[in-house]
């Protein structure tokens, strides 16, 4: 049984009267993923593996604005992306991540514009390369301001990678919009991609790597440009915003490096929380903060953190003291251990909690908790695999 079986556990959710009809012939694990992350309407969304994976044709790649439009369409799309309708956002929803003299047609129109790339078979059943489009359509609304809306479909090729994609990256909207280098955001989608896999690695020669990446040809030819303009600054955004780390390895034949080889290692709770402090903060200050020009958030901060800053109240009054199966304060915590622990037992998973966190649960409270206690949860079941 691997990770992606977790998608039944993430749907299944609190006991109450179900509604749902049987899933339809052929949809994957992604799209049921998405569906049950987009019913609990936060910031974590699912994208299919088959879409993070995905290469551009050769001499095209997307935008850093087009990349994060794109992921908010798979957001709003949810569990409906695979359908054959039209999906709709308001433009203000996408302005949340962009500058304001930023226009949406232009993004809109360059996901018109990029072809993208996967291994198909001829109709002779020969291998070959099928390029298409992910957007079929799309409308936006002429008024001025953010007060309209944008509507678009999915093309049949991309509807049929979504529908029948068994992997799928749990990514966070926040980080996705914090990126400031469309290399760090693709890695940041493989990474998630493959963060909770037995081996978490991504290996590719130079050119798997290009195509990955969407590196124009004429850039960086020189591996020490690339190491420098990509791969560096990649690692540093990542670091600072994903609820993980990466690492790379260069392969070389003789002198001339031929591969690279990135493995992502989940982050433990206290870098987790520090990791969410960051996301909610001012982009402003992100590159002095990550680079130690300013000051920033440590955990050894958020340990001597007072507890009187953070009001409390009612079920957001803290972790759980007792067993996580009773009461409805508890119930919350249980839902999200359920989802993200692997089958471990969540009592157990509980005690860890408090014992690696101590003192620093009275200051956490409210979405702050929660967040932490799904990054702990999300890290049990990485170190350990599935109960």
């Amino acid at each position: 049984m691997d990770r992606d079986t977790v998608a039944e556990k993430v749907a299944s959710g609190p006991a109450e009267p179900s509604t749902e009809v049987e899933s339809p012939l052929g949809l994957g694990r992604a799209m049921k993923v998405a569906r049950a992350l987009q019913v609990r309407a936060g910031d974590d969304f699912a994208k299919p593996g088959s879409l993070v994976e995905v290469k551009f044709v050769k001499g095209q790649s997307l935008s850093l604005t087009a990349s994060r439009l794109l992921a908010l369409m798979i957001l709003t799309a949810g569990g409906d992306a695979w359908e054959a309708m039209p999906h709709r956002m308001r433009k203000a929803d996408i302005r949340r991540g962009h500058r304001s003299n930023e226009r949406i047609s232009d993004m809109l129109e360059e996901l018109h514009r990029t072809l993208f790339a996967v291994d198909d078979l001829s109709w002779r059943g020969r291998k070959a390369t099928k390029r298409f489009s992910l957007i079929q359509s799309s409308r936006e609304e002429a008024e001025e301001g953010e007060s309209g809306w944008i509507e678009w479909e999915f093309t049949p090729d991309a509807r049929r990678l979504i529908k029948e994609s068994e992997t799928y990256a749990v990514l966070n909207r926040q980080a996705v919009l914090g990126f400031r280098s469309s290399y760090g955001l693709r890695l940041y989608e493989l990474g998630a991609l493959r963060i909770h896999r037995r081996h978490s690695t991504w290996r590719g020669d130079m050119v798997a790597l290009r195509a990955a990446f969407g590196i124009a040809p004429e850039l960086y030819t020189d591996f020490a440009q690339l190491r420098r303009k990509v791969l560096e600054r990649a690692k540093a955004e990542i670091d600072q915003l994903a609820h993980f780390t990466v690492e790379w390895r260069e392969i070389r034949r003789g002198r001339t490096i031929t591969e690279v080889e990135f493995t992502f290692h989940p982050k433990a709770a206290p870098e987790q929380y520090v990791t969410t402090e960051e996301n909610l903060r001012h982009s402003a200050g992100r590159g002095p903060r990550r680079d130690g020009r300013v000051e920033s958030l440590t955990v050894e901060e958020v340990r001597r953190e007072p507890p009187e800053r953070v009001e409390r109240s009612g079920a957001d009054d803290g972790f759980p003291d007792g067993s996580l199966r009773y009461g409805a304060p508890a119930e919350a915590f249980a839902e999200i251990a359920r989802a993200h622990g692997g089958g471990w037992d969540i009592d157990l998973m509980a005690t860890a909690y408090r014992e690696q966190m101590g003192s620093r649960l009275n200051v956490l409270h409210g979405a702050k908790l929660r967040q932490s206690w799904t990054g702990f949860c999300q890290a049990f079941y990485a170190r350990r695999g599935r109960a």
